[in-house]
């Protein structure tokens, strides 16, 4: 009788153990913020992802590349069929269709200066992902647990040339942070800046790049692409002041087809 006493008093407390871990959640107390290897590995998940599932795909690109010089401004407005397509080896490609160059129509397929940028939808993530942690130093910034819709910031910074490896993505010195969606942790910004960076063969300076990312729906899948993106270049050593400026604007996305008609022969 004593042990069967002792049975179903051990039973009313995991009992009431078992009721309190529900209660604990339904109180509504919220979970802990995301970690830093947290965050990087869904970073790493949406890079897979959108380099996995991403299909060929064009938009319309709006771009303003101009340069300034003492009291000279030189500026081209292009507008562009931008793709992406991919290689038979899977590799991601970039190409344009000119439609407009500063509002007259015209054919070509490369976006004329006096600047350009180049690469931003095959790689311009990749710098903050678990893939880049022998190249690359983070840093989350605190998280507010008050405010739960902020974005989580993460500070990124090159390692000294002497760690850094082949495989890094970011080649020369520099540093910046993206801007994650708690709700979706998607990057929804990118901030860089390169203090040596090469502007052309006679000229390096500082380079700075922002890129706002958008959602945006393909073949039933979400990924989040490019919809602003500034970019300003200034050599050091001159005497002139002199600055490169570029600025894209990306809209109307759509998957890239290509269709077929057969006509019978007569």
């Amino acid at each position: 009788m004593q042990e069967r006493c002792q049975t179903r008093h051990s039973l009313q407390i995991i009992l009431l153990i078992s009721c309190a871990v529900p209660l604990r959640f339904a109180l509504g107390q919220p979970a802990p913020p995301p970690s830093l290897d947290e965050i990087l590995l869904r970073l790493e998940g949406n890079l897979n992802h959108y380099d996995k599932d991403v299909p060929n795909f064009f938009c319309n690109e709006h771009v303003v590349s101009s340069l300034s010089y003492a009291n000279k401004h030189q500026s081209t407005v292009t507008d562009s069929v931008f793709r992406i397509v991919r290689t038979s080896s899977g590799t991601l490609t970039e190409s344009h269709e000119i439609q407009a160059v500063n509002g007259t129509p015209a054919k070509g397929e490369h976006v004329g200066g006096p600047t350009i940028v180049s690469g931003v939808f095959t790689g311009g993530l990749d710098m903050v992902s678990l893939s880049q942690n022998a190249c690359m130093s983070y840093t989350l910034q605190p998280i507010d647990p008050g405010h739960p819709n902020q974005p989580y910031v993460i500070q990124f910074t090159t390692l000294p040339n002497t760690q850094r490896r082949p495989e890094c993505v970011l080649k020369e010195e520099g540093a910046g942070r993206v801007f994650v969606d708690p709700a979706t942790m998607q990057v929804t910004r990118m901030e860089l800046r390169a203090p040596n960076h090469v502007i052309n063969p006679a000229e390096a300076g500082i380079w700075h790049i922002s890129i706002d990312y958008a959602q945006v729906s393909l073949v039933g899948k979400t990924f989040w692409m490019p919809s602003t993106l500034t970019s300003t270049a200034t050599p050091s050593g001159v005497y002139t002041p002199i600055v490169y400026s570029f600025s894209a604007r990306y809209s109307d996305y759509h998957k890239l087809e290509v269709t077929s008609h057969i006509v019978p022969f007569q």
